[in-house]
């Protein structure tokens, strides 16, 4: 997608706080942070949203949360983490690319907004 941010975060042309990344995916600070530790994981080829990422291929979606779960660790998120995935306009979703939130580093409340 020309004119999807996370895609040129993807290609280089907008740099950002990288956390980790694979060959699939990547995470990387989020700008605005509503914790301590928010981290957004995307996968590196474009899909929408969550819905068209689960009709794709479904290893690549295993693989996601797998890459979120490491993302976690890696932040050292043991104590608790929240993922937040966004779809829609009435779900919040400002980027059009399927991203997950990663938040965590103090205790979140319930419910969310």
């Amino acid at each position: 997608m020309n004119d999807c941010l996370f895609c040129k975060i993807v290609a280089k042309e907008i740099p950002c706080n990288e956390v980790l990344e694979n060959d699939d995916f990547l995470a990387f600070r989020d700008i605005d942070p509503q914790a301590p530790v928010h981290v957004l994981v995307i996968p590196k080829k474009h899909f929408e949203d969550i819905t068209e990422l689960t009709q794709g291929d479904s290893s690549l979606t295993s693989g996601f949360m797998e890459f979120v779960s490491q993302t976690a660790k890696l932040e050292k998120l043991d104590k608790g983490f929240r993922i937040v995935l966004n779809t829609g306009p009435d779900g919040g979703q400002s980027v059009q690319h399927v991203h997950a939130h990663v938040l965590g580093g103090r205790g979140l409340t319930w419910p969310p907004g």
